[in-house]
């Protein structure tokens, strides 16, 4: 299984370039508002910036949390999200311990599948897709450079 990670964030320039190609290449809307990855601030332009993208929990409170089975868990971390049983109650994002599950302005919620599509579109190198072991983990897995 391969998960995605933020390791070189110190070389991000904050141009969301990664967030557009998830929401064009993935789920078909051009909008950062549709990723399942985003980009923000660390507290100012001097300080840098952070990229928040679903830590592939295991298990995963947001999968836990939704009330009509429209997250279900991978075998190894992370979730999978049927959209069409999704009633849009926000559920997920509430119960998310890193803010990674995102709701549009309609409601719609957008999570990093680890698909990996966002990595070549970084123009700094900041993200890597990264294949992980079977091992189960006690405390779900945390990335290093990601929040």
């Amino acid at each position: 299984m391969k998960i995605l990670t933020a390791p070189r964030m110190e070389r991000c320039i904050g141009c969301h370039s990664c967030s557009l190609a998830c929401a064009r290449l993935v789920h078909k809307f051009l909008s950062w508002d549709c990723a399942g990855i985003r980009v923000s601030s660390s507290g100012g332009l001097s300080t840098g910036f952070e990229a928040r993208t679903c830590l592939a929990c295991l298990p995963a409170p947001c999968a836990a949390a939704c009330p009509t089975g429209a997250y279900s868990q991978r075998k190894d971390g992370g979730v999978v999200v049927k959209k069409n049983l999704c009633i849009r109650c926000g559920e997920c994002a509430g119960a998310c311990p890193v803010d990674a599950v995102f709701l549009n302005p309609a409601g719609e919620p957008f999570v990093c599948i680890h698909c990996g599509r966002c990595v070549s579109f970084c123009p700094h190198d900041c993200l890597e897709l990264l294949e992980v072991g079977t091992e189960k983990p006690e405390d779900g897995r945390a990335q290093e450079g990601a929040l």
